[in-house]
């Protein structure tokens, strides 16, 4: 890697830590029902519809966010996402009722897929030696910002200030990070683009029953990993019995365990291939899912959000995309929309599914959608050798 894009490979991850306090702000016990109060609804999970949201604008985006970034260059698409994050963050904090919030959670989704489809590429040309460790890099910083959420809820009540203070000042923060990556210097192949558009390219990509069940692995992994997040703290405080003022303590077991996850993958990916994770971790985040759906007690739920942190939203997801972006080289941004898009589409589907259920019922819907990706993830594993060795004569 060259010393000179090391500064802008932290302005590319800083982002992400911006990013991992949107992607959990509506996760958050109190601020569901902070926001179900502005808004005047009475149920909290009425809130996880708008986390959807967030799903349905990079569903919306990505079929073109993707192509743009292959041919306009990484840095214009990092200042769309950062712009969009933006009206996003504003949008949530002064939102008089769920339209505009809903509105608001859509260009959140758009701002995700541009600098998803931006970032991915880029740290994977700067860090091209190790592309998975350098997609993980995107997770650890979101994973840091979710383990410093609870910290930030606390300073929030602590000092009697709004929880709406905390997208303002993240609104503010990630402007200044577009600012700066306006002058932050790029690889070659991340500042030059290519004509073709998302057809074209699709058309020129040989797909294989292996690829496109990594591609819908973007979908499992997903799941797995949001709808914990999304309703676990719900599940814990109603059916699992902990009290309202340690629910939280919960999103910093989930985050700690993904920090674990990051650092212990790092290491084991440089002497495993990183394709043999897309089996194991999902099939830990069974086992355990399966434990807190049976013992429904506070300790279970502790345990389950660090393991979960831990085999689910430790790097899956981005393991995936890095698998994909290696089998399709000349169309990283394209191909990463693809991943994407079948995340987005779990994102929207998937909690909207989940709002108008029970948590428990949340709980048992995850199990099943794991284990498909379990499913996907073995088939992909015995055909990947010969997957790769063709992507390599092409």
């Amino acid at each position: 890697m060259n010393k000179k894009y090391i500064p802008s490979a932290l302005i590319l991850y800083l982002n992400y830590f911006i990013h991992g306090i949107g992607c959990s702000l509506l996760s958050q016990q109190v601020v569901k029902e902070m926001l179900a109060e502005q808004w005047g609804v009475g149920d909290v999970m009425t809130v996880t519809a708008v986390a959807a949201a967030l799903g349905l604008g990079r569903l919306i985006s990505l079929p073109f966010a993707g192509p743009l970034s292959d041919k306009l260059g990484r840095r214009i698409s990092v200042l769309i996402g950062v712009a969009s994050y933006v009206i996003f963050f504003v949008g949530i904090a002064f939102s008089p009722n769920m339209t505009v919030a809903y509105i608001a959670a859509i260009l959140g989704g758009i701002a995700n897929s541009f600098l998803d489809t931006a970032t991915y590429p880029a740290v994977s040309e700067i860090i091209y030696k190790y592309t998975g460790i350098a997609t993980m890099g995107i997770k650890f910083f979101i994973s840091i910002a979710q383990l410093l959420m609870p910290f930030f809820l606390g300073i929030a009540a602590g000092t009697s200030m709004s929880y709406a203070a905390l997208p303002l000042a993240a609104g503010v923060v990630i402007a200044i990070l577009g600012v700066l990556a306006i002058f932050a210097p790029l690889p070659a192949a991340s500042e030059s683009g290519k004509s073709e558009s998302f057809i074209d390219n699709l058309k020129n990509a040989h797909f294989s029953l292996e690829s496109v069940a990594l591609i819908l692995i973007g979908f499992t992994s997903t799941a797995t990993f949001q709808l914990w997040l999304n309703c676990a703290q719900t599940f814990g405080k109603e059916i699992a019995g902990i009290a309202s003022d340690k629910v939280s303590i919960m999103q910093t077991y989930y985050s700690a365990g993904t920090m674990v996850a990051l650092i212990v993958t790092s290491l084991l990916i440089t002497k495993f291939k990183q394709v043999r994770f897309l089996v194991i971790y999902p099939a830990i985040s069974v086992g355990m899912l399966a434990l807190v759906y049976l013992f429904k007690t506070p300790f279970i739920c502790y345990l389950g959000a660090f393991v979960i942190g831990y085999a689910a939203a430790g790097g899956v997801l981005q393991m995936a995309t890095a698998t994909v972006n290696d089998l399709f080289p000349k169309i990283k941004g394209t191909i990463t929309s693809l991943v994407m898009i079948a995340s987005s589409l779990c994102n929207y589907t998937i909690l909207t599914a989940a709002a108008k259920m029970t948590s428990t019922q949340v709980i048992l819907m995850n199990i099943v959608i794991t284990v498909i990706g379990v499913g996907l993830a073995i088939f992909v594993n015995l055909r990947y050798g010969t997957l790769l060795q063709k992507a390599e004569e092409n």
